[in-house]
């Protein structure tokens, strides 16, 4: 960028870094957008809809992807630099986007999800290590509790937007509108990155055609336009060679083709479209095969609970064989890090305590974290809207509304307290909040009394959120920002998935024991007002299991709160004057 003053600099890095937090935001919505698609996309792609159990892929694909790549990818933008793997984030996105919007069966719109997965995931640890890049450690609180913000506000409006669109369209324009969303910001954010005189000048004709050429002709193998197949001519492009497979076709074969051509010329040729050389020597860089053992560890835990029913079980049936490969892989990924010479964790990068204390608060935090976003809305479906989704998912949003302010908030308080003291007050705070749900009965969700809670843990959380990561920051090198902003999140999504299996099963037990004092239902049921109090009974139990719940939350709360104030002991805050705090943006 020759010849740009400083402000003009300064413009463009905050323009660019409100492009990655506005892309970390559409991420995190489509984490969530699924609540209300699920049972639509499950039609879409042929499974009947009582077969709930087999749309576990469609949530634990994006899961599988979002997290075991995590690693991989924050170590690569610290090799590869941070706005190149932001684009290429928000590319595997819209790929992602595309292939689940024309997606046909099961298969296809899990490789969908997994992608998008992959590049949402992608998205956090670059965008992180941009701020540290950016920002000075005592101005990057601000930034931080910003990111945070915008990250939790997409978990805001995932389901507000899943629900806009379905009562217009489609599921499939969903994923439609995140495809145009990724290519507009990956373009961006691509344009305001400084690049060479020749690089700016450089269009690579034969690998863009190839690359139309490949997604029209995939295109037409995964939509099977009705005009096409019902013409004699056009129609013979859909006639299996052998078997009835899509890809077995005249029509399948050419897609292979295209993209056999396209992937052969961006390896050889001198200026591609896609540098696929130079991508491949960052992968072998960033320790390929070590991210593939962490990956493995880390989507074996995934899988022994993503694909289990919290209601009966804390793991799925195959969870103690998923969780043994995770043992074995992180075994092999210890032995291999000793051993590498440029291991994906660099040796040390984790030494300092708070690093590695992040971590673990980080683990605590969204073990509460999960108790809220999925027991809260469970609550007012247990009490005041049995029969309605949407306003009992609603109920959520004064809690998630909350969360991004006290994430900014906390941003800022650490420009004067202690991280750790800022940590522990916002996790003392949800602990509360936890506390105060558990005397919630079968109207309280209706009354004012409710939005005490809902504010309070909400505001508990955003302060948590900031302080975490930038304990983590100002604890590792410059060079692994970016792997070490991935660990973080890896530990408060595994903590998440964690905390809902070991959370639901405390609470179904208590559950269990209310229920067991509940006559029969033909004892009771014979006119409608005993069924109306059998029916009382019933949500009795269930609000038993949902304070249990709370409970548990409120105890991981508290454990986060300690860890913070123990972990993070050693790091102050830096003060500012008013000029630095000015002079910082915010």
């Amino acid at each position: 960028m020759s010849g740009a003053t400083a402000a003009e600099v300064t413009r463009t890095s905050r323009l660019l870094l409100a492009l990655a937090a506005v892309a970390v935001a559409i991420a995190a919505a489509d984490t969530y957008v699924v609540v209300l698609a699920l049972p639509d996309m499950m039609t879409g792609v042929g499974v009947p809809i009582d077969q709930l159990q087999r749309a576990a892929p469609i949530v634990s694909g994006f899961l599988l992807g979002y997290v075991a790549m995590l690693p991989l990818i924050g170590r690569i933008a610290d090799l590869r630099g941070r706005v190149p793997v932001l684009v290429m984030a928000l590319v595997l996105f819209a790929l992602g986007s595309l292939v689940t919007t024309v997606a046909y069966d099961m298969p296809s719109i899990v490789a969908g999800r997994f992608l998008q997965g992959v590049g949402g995931g992608g998205l956090v640890p670059a965008t992180l290590a941009l701020v540290a890049d950016l920002y000075p450690a005592h101005r990057r609180g601000v930034p931080l509790g910003v990111v945070s913000a915008v990250q939790e506000i997409g978990s805001v409006l995932g389901p507000l937007f899943g629900a806009a669109v379905l009562a217009i369209a489609d599921w499939r324009a969903i994923f439609a509108v995140n495809l145009a969303a990724g290519l507009v910001l990956a373009a961006a954010i691509r344009a305001l990155a400084p690049r060479s005189d020749e690089a700016r000048r450089r269009v690579d004709v034969v690998g863009t055609a190839l690359l139309l050429a490949a997604l029209a002709s995939a295109a037409i193998v995964f939509l099977r336009p009705a005009p096409l197949m019902r013409d004699l001519t056009w129609g013979r492009l859909f006639i299996p060679f052998a078997g009835d497979g899509r890809w077995l076709t005249p029509i399948g074969a050419t897609t292979v083709a295209a993209l056999a051509l396209l992937l052969a010329w961006c390896w050889y040729a001198p200026r591609p479209l896609l540098d696929l050389r130079g991508w491949t020597r960052v992968l072998v860089e960033a320790d390929l095969a070590g991210a593939l053992l962490l990956a493995a560890a880390l989507g074996g835990v995934i899988l022994a609970f993503a694909t289990a029913d919290p209601k009966v079980e804390v793991f799925s049936p195959r969870g103690r064989w998923y969780l043994l490969g995770a043992v074995v892989a992180a075994a092999a990924f210890a032995w291999h890090v000793r051993r590498a010479a440029d291991p994906l964790v660099p040796r040390g990068a984790l030494r300092r305590t708070p690093a590695w204390g992040a971590l673990l608060v980080s683990f605590f935090v969204g073990a509460a974290l999960i108790a809220a976003l999925i027991d809260i809305p469970l609550f007012a479906r247990t009490t005041v809207y049995p029969d309605d989704q949407l306003p009992a998912a609603l109920v959520l949003v004064r809690f998630l509304v909350a969360l991004p302010v006290g994430a900014v908030a906390g941003g800022y308080l650490i420009r004067f307290l202690s991280p750790g003291l800022v940590t522990a007050v916002g996790m003392v705070m949800a602990a509360v909040a936890f506390v105060l749900m558990t005397r919630w009965g079968l109207t309280t969700i209706e009354e004012p009394v409710a939005n005490l809670a809902l504010v309070t843990g909400g505001l508990g959380f955003g302060l948590a959120l900031a302080p975490v990561n930038a304990a983590l920051l100002a604890s590792t090198d410059d060079d692994v920002h970016g792997v070490a902003s991935a660990f973080v999140v890896v530990a408060r999504m595994v903590g998440m998935l964690v905390g809902i299996s070991a959370l639901t099963t405390i609470g179904l037990r208590r559950y269990y024991a209310e229920q067991r004092a509940v006559p029969p239902v033909q004892e009771v049921c014979d006119g409608d007002s005993r069924c109306k109090e059998f029916s009382d009974l019933l949500r009795v139990a269930g609000i038993a299991q949902e304070h249990a719940v709370f409970w548990g939350a409120a105890g991981c709360a508290a454990v986060a709160a300690v860890l913070a104030l123990v972990l993070f002991r050693d790091l102050r805050p830096t003060r500012l004057t008013v000029r630095d705090a000015i002079g910082s943006g915010g």
